[in-house]
């Protein structure tokens, strides 16, 4: 099938064009954008196209990248197209930002074209990648590791923000996020490209740097691939096509990990998402790497690779592990485990309390009878006096975890709240009149780490009277004998007059 017709069905198989699209043709001068930007350009009656011609000068070669830079921006000027044609020392990124230069090259690159995009109001982006350099990419992922996601290599349209830019490169906005990378030239081997140039004239440049050696793509291209073709002549046919397998099946996997997601997600911001522990854990292995990649994906978009080892170190740990074991993620991520829940955040995030009356770090003495504020608080505790044979049974029971009724006898007047003592001690009600440490009753009622140093206690000068939100003492306790009863309830808002 002749190229262009190839071309165009592609383009509407995956719906690549819309009629009227202004497009960013990303072109570097070689036979591959040459070739792209002659098949939009015969193409741009039919669809109504907008071209806007975008080279970059990666200042890696000297004279020669200068030649291609004027070499595009003079074919721009004869073929009646903008430009916009830029430099960056891709060198000097390399070191700035401690990456390999070909990561470097890649992130300038596709900062450059968002940054053309988004200037000229474009909404996509064109670039030439072929077949072969599908089968290349493809093979790199798999020597990493890579999973399905990877071994799909390049899809004909993506979204520039599943290109993993670092944060500083793209806009803060969302624009990224509507920007869509199209590769019209993807199931088209490099040799028709090349024979497609020469038929209609074409005289892209010549890149050196694509023999050397050196870079890991062109390893892999110039040396690993024909050796490859040795045991299988057509291994390329085969890579292409396992790739497609891996397509649909990687499809219906997605399907089945946002079901998991959202069935399994307590809550989720720009800081952190928390997972109910036992509906991960009754999930497949499969779905659970899914979800937690999902999350670090969240929470770092412009982290490209994750580590393997990193999510099986914490798929590890989330299955087997204990309350308040945290496992280490990339980009300053870690994996907390609380005692129902696991939460992706970052090292130094700290979960926001509920609502809830806490004491920081402070003493509160009480006003028996009368009204008491809590510290930096919207909350107050009231304190009130009553007779016995005043209460009904009902109101005795303790239904309202911030209330409590005690022997005012045993308690005595002489009260107030604090946060927890290391060794304090008391009775909770309803343990079979055995003590424990406050410490340890807060760790067997499943209370949060982070809450822990916040709940007020009522204590006297001999005793914790009452863990409130929790249990009373059982020695405090109304009884029968009882004839004086302290009542006392926390309240939210404007504090009334005793």
């Amino acid at each position: 099938m002749e190229l262009l017709k190839r071309v165009q069905s592609i383009i509407e198989r995956d719906q690549l064009l819309d009629s009227g699209d202004a497009v960013v043709v990303g072109v570097s001068g070689g036979p591959d954008s040459l070739c792209l930007l002659h098949l939009l350009l015969r193409l741009r009656d039919e669809y109504a196209l907008k071209l806007h011609v975008a080279h970059l000068n990666h200042c890696l070669r000297g004279a020669e990248a200068d030649a291609d830079a004027a070499f595009v921006a003079q074919l721009a000027e004869e073929w009646g197209l903008p430009a916009s044609i830029e430099s960056r020392d891709v060198a000097a990124l390399a070191r700035e930002k401690k990456l390999a230069i070909e990561e470097a090259a890649r992130q300038a690159r596709y900062a450059f074209l968002a940054r053309v995009a988004r200037r000229t109001g474009a909404p996509k982006i064109a670039v030439g990648h072929n077949a072969d350099d599908q089968v290349e990419t493809i093979l790199m992922h798999w020597l990493r590791g890579s999973g399905l996601a990877g071994l799909r290599g390049m899809q004909p349209a993506s979204r520039l923000q599943e290109l993993r830019l670092a944060d500083e490169e793209v806009s803060p906005d969302k624009a990224k996020d509507r920007l869509l990378l199209i590769r019209p030239l993807l199931e088209s081997p490099r040799a028709d490209i090349e024979a497609y140039c020469a038929e209609q004239g074409l005289q892209p440049r010549f890149d050196r740097s694509n023999l050397d050696t050196t870079y890991y793509r062109n390893r892999l291209r110039h040396e690993l691939l024909p050796f490859l073709e040795t045991f299988n002549p057509r291994i390329r046919e085969g890579i292409l096509r396992s790739a497609k397998i891996i397509t649909a099946d990687y499809a219906l996997l997605r399907q089945q990990a946002a079901k998991a997601w959202a069935e399994s997600t307590l809550t989720e911001s720009e800081q952190a998402v928390a997972f109910d522990l036992r509906k991960w854990r009754s999930l497949p292995l499969s779905l659970q790497r899914s979800v937690l990649r999902e999350a670090i994906h969240r929470l770092r978009r412009s982290l490209r690779n994750i580590n393997w080892v990193h999510i099986d170190n914490a798929i590890s740990v989330l299955q087997e592990g204990t309350t308040g074991t945290a496992v280490t993620l990339p980009r300053g991520l870690e994996v907390r485990i609380g005692y129902d829940q696991f939460i992706v955040a970052s090292k130094e995030y700290a979960e926001p309390l509920p609502d809830l009356p806490w004491l920081r770090q402070t003493e509160v003495n009480l006003s028996i009878p009368g009204q008491t504020a809590l510290p930096e608080s919207d909350w107050h505790i009231t304190a009130q006096v009553l007779e016995r044979q005043t209460l009904d049974e009902q109101s005795l029971q303790h239904t309202q975890p911030w209330q409590a009724y005690l022997d005012y006898d045993i308690t005595g007047g002489e009260l107030w709240l604090r946060p927890r003592h290391t060794g304090d001690r008391f009775w909770p009600q309803g343990l079979g009149n055995k003590p424990t440490t406050v410490n340890n009753f807060m760790i067997n009622a499943k209370i949060p780490r982070a809450w822990r140093n916040q709940i007020p206690l009522l204590v006297s000068p001999s005793q914790v009277l009452w863990m409130p939100g929790w249990r009373i003492d059982e020695r405090a306790k109304v009884t029968e004998t009882t004839r004086r009863v302290l009542y006392l309830s926390f309240i939210k808002g404007n504090r009334s007059e005793a």
